[in-house]
């Protein structure tokens, strides 16, 4: 099958301005791109009439937690029977979908095998979905950010609980055994369960080396929550790929942080923060209780340091923690909004991370550009991104979603020609 789209303005990944273009897809991939109209053939071709809307890459989340069910605390993940689990890890892949992410990168599963059963569902062709790195559970030691447990009662919420080089190297093996793609762990606190926690590390350095020669060893990928200085530089000093948070980081971990920025990603969740802080009154987060959350400070520590991460041209990605209450699934491009007006970056900057990166953290050399011989990842979006980046959280203005090459989501009609 081949299609052309033609009268659209093209953002093509890389960061440069929008050109009005058009673009032909075959079988799964991009097999030319014009400036310009009429200079490509239509001869066999479906042709869509874009009526100037966007046409983009599809988006990358690359902190998906598609496993969440919109919560209010972690320990309704424990309560989710593994059955309803699966399918709401299967609605929220399709919200996803439909909100123009075509890839996702997870940073936890809730269960071991969920991840992996609706990753392969989706591979297969059987299930609607983005393409999909799944993740082990969160691996945490007693006492660290996930442990929901009492000694009188048993709780769970997204966590395997780890503790000693012994248990963590089994724990890793297991969840490799399983399938995962990538092996999540915690090696600090979080003031989101117990203030003060982000400033902690929960791992020894012998327990993070030990877990970490592991999965090196048998291939995976290694992401990790990390917000304590100390937390990030063992991070770093044991190759892990992707870190989340960071917000803690010296001037000194972000000389180490540059000195590999071709070799890892970073992501800060400004989001999840941002909307407890300032969106959750009704669910008692008052302005009082974010305060005492030490929120705000967070908020302000991650301003710091991303906007200077932004001056080293490390690799930072937006999006992440999304599937809570006040920040639900399908609404994750609110984050690229936070990074023009949080952190400084350009929209142009905040779509390439968005589309160009996210082709490089799923690993996949030819995805995330409009580009020849690329997957035929595509958005079709009624506005301009790069005028208006709060256009991308309009799920009805993304009219258009492609995947390998399949339509997944033609909400507009669109005028077509053979």
């Amino acid at each position: 099958m081949k299609t052309l789209f033609e009268n659209v303005n093209i953002f093509d990944g890389t960061g440069s301005a929008l050109f009005p273009g058009e673009v032909v897809v075959e079988d799964n991939c991009i097999t030319a791109v014009s400036k310009g109209s009429g200079k490509i053939p239509r001869d066999g071709a479906e042709v869509v009439n874009g009526n100037g809307a966007t046409l983009m890459p599809g988006l990358c989340e690359p902190h998906a937690h598609i496993t969440y069910p919109n919560m209010l605390k972690l320990n309704e993940l424990g309560d989710t029977p593994p059955e309803e689990h699966i399918f709401v890890t299967m609605h929220n892949a399709q919200t996803m979908l439909n909100a123009g992410f075509t890839s996702l990168y997870s940073a936890a599963s809730s269960k071991l095998r969920t991840e992996v059963v609706v990753r392969n569902e989706i591979n297969s062709g059987r299930i609607m979905g983005p393409r999909f790195r799944a993740a082990s559970p969160e691996i945490v030691a007693t006492g660290g950010l996930g442990d929901e447990r009492q000694l009188h009662m048993y709780h769970q919420g997204i966590e395997i609980i780890a503790d000693g080089k012994d248990e963590l190297i089994k724990t890793i093996r297991t969840c490799i055994r399983e399938g995962v793609d990538t092996i999540k762990i915690n090696i600090s606190g979080d003031n989101f369960v117990k203030v003060g926690h982000d400033g902690v590390c929960t791992y020894t350095a012998e327990e993070v080396k030990a877990a970490a020669d592991e999965a090196h060893e048998r291939g995976a990928w290694l992401s990790c929550h990390t917000r304590s200085d100390r937390s990030v530089r063992m991070a770093l000093e044991n190759k892990f790929r992707v870190l989340y948070h960071c917000e803690y980081s010296t001037d000194e971990t972000l000389d180490m942080i540059e000195a590999v920025k071709d070799e890892v990603f970073i992501a800060p969740a400004i989001g999840a923060n941002y909307r407890l802080a300032h969106h959750a009154e009704e669910w008692g987060i008052t302005p009082e209780v974010a305060e005492s959350m030490h929120l705000f400070k967070t908020i302000d520590l991650t301003i710091d340091t991303y906007q200077k991460m932004r001056k080293r041209g490390i690799r930072v990605m937006p999006g992440g923690d999304y599937g809570f209450i006040w920040n639900p699934i399908g609404t994750n491009a609110r984050d690229f909004e936070y990074f023009v007006n949080l952190f400084g970056y350009q929209p142009a900057e905040v779509l390439s991370a968005a589309t160009m990166l996210g082709g490089k953290i799923m690993d996949i050399p030819n995805l995330g550009l409009i580009k020849e011989g690329y997957l035929a990842d595509i958005l079709l979006v009624d506005g301009d991104p790069i005028s208006d980046i709060a256009v991308l959280q309009d799920v009805d203005k993304i009219f258009m979603v492609m995947k390998d090459g399949q339509f997944c989501k033609d909400t507009k009609k669109l005028q077509t020609a053979a």
